[in-house]
């Protein structure tokens, strides 16, 4: 049933929920790997300077895709660019995953940073395009809380998780739920 200026009504927290999940995902990612680095850099055999490239590509991708996300959400529409990049940073873990040399983790960190850079302002600003003016605070706090939250679950899930391939565990952790947010 559409309202009377033609706009289909929308359930607003549905839709914080889908955008939260993209966001949580996304720190998840990036904290589970901080953590661990030392693991994933042994079972890569190189040491701990080369392995901080996988983190440094991730943060340069990342910080390339902030300042343009506006405008490529302009251009292909927010929904379509957030699906974009839920699938793109979905599809760079999974490669991440199976990444067989530290050359190639690091090619698809760069592009997992691309997908996962954009998650979390495209998400801020489907939440305010969602809420009235009167419950932006409340949207942007309720962001907040769930941009916060990740980084301790993830700690104590990349301490404790084995995983038969050690390279792959912190980067596939997050792909089943992706491909749920996806559909």
């Amino acid at each position: 049933m559409a309202t009377p200026n033609n706009q289909v009504p929308v359930n607003k927290w549905l839709i914080t929920i889908a955008v939260m999940a993209g966001t949580f995902m996304e720190i998840v990612d990036t904290t589970v790997v901080n953590v661990a680095l030392p693991h994933i850099a042994g079972s890569m055999a190189s040491s701990a300077d080369e392995a901080t490239w996988i983190l440094t590509a991730y943060l340069v991708s990342n910080a390339i895709i902030l300042p343009i996300t506006g405008w490529l959400a302009t251009l292909f529409g927010r929904k379509r660019f957030l699906l974009l990049c839920l699938i793109l940073f979905t599809v760079s873990s999974m490669m991440c995953g199976a990444a067989t040399s530290l050359g190639m983790l690091i090619v698809f960190r760069i592009i997992q940073g691309l997908g996962g850079g954009a998650l979390q302002p495209i998400s801020q600003a489907i939440l305010l395009e969602t809420f009235p003016v009167r419950e932006r605070g409340m949207a942007m706090a309720i962001w907040g809380i769930g941009a916060s939250s990740p980084p301790s679950s993830a700690r104590s899930w990349a301490a404790g998780s084995p995983t038969t391939s050690p390279g792959a565990g912190p980067f596939t952790s997050t792909c089943p739920s992706a491909s749920f947010r996806c559909s």
